[in-house]
């Protein structure tokens, strides 16, 4: 897949058949998030891979919009290491263009994802610290529940040139 064509074409999947996602598809996608830029290249970033279904299942408990982790076949959690990067910003900033990066990933591969928000979210990070035991350096950023689509969501146009300035505003 192009490039062009996978950010036009990616979607938002809330809705997965219950076909596993195979070891070999979940490390090419983790690498290409590990490709994403990084401020001075600190690469500030840790993944928690759920394919356990009683923690996939307890998912919806901490994050009340994420009741798909019950039907995907896996979940990547992508967090913030302070010990990496100390600076929230940062660290928030890094992980953000990893998770794209997967994102994007996910859908070249032939898979089907969402971003589930738990940065800045107090209540959902210490639910995510809790139920993955992370240590205290390790930020909980975002959830994505990942596996094959049951749903094919419509692409919508997004361009809007309205939101483009150029030299002043």
């Amino acid at each position: 897949m192009e490039l062009f064509e996978a950010i036009f074409s990616r979607r938002s999947v809330r809705k997965f058949t219950n076909q596993a996602v195979s070891p070999e598809l979940v490390e090419k996608a983790l690498k290409a998030a590990m490709h994403a830029p990084s401020g001075n290249n600190m690469q500030s970033w840790q993944f928690v891979v759920i394919n356990d279904r009683s923690l996939l299942d307890l998912i919806p408990g901490i994050h009340p919009n994420a009741e798909m982790t019950r039907q995907a076949a896996l979940a990547i959690v992508v967090c913030g290491d302070e010990i990496i990067q100390p600076s929230e910003p940062r660290w928030a900033i890094n992980c953000s263009n990893a998770t794209m990066n997967l994102l994007l990933a996910i859908h070249d591969l032939g898979l089907a994802a969402v971003w589930c928000g738990l940065y800045p979210d107090p209540n959902r990070q210490r639910g995510f610290i809790t139920l993955l035991k992370l240590p205290d350096h390790i930020k909980p950023f975002a959830l994505i529940p990942v596996g094959y689509a049951a749903e094919s969501p419509e692409p919508g146009e997004r361009f809007r040139p309205d939101r483009i300035h150029y030299n002043q505003w």
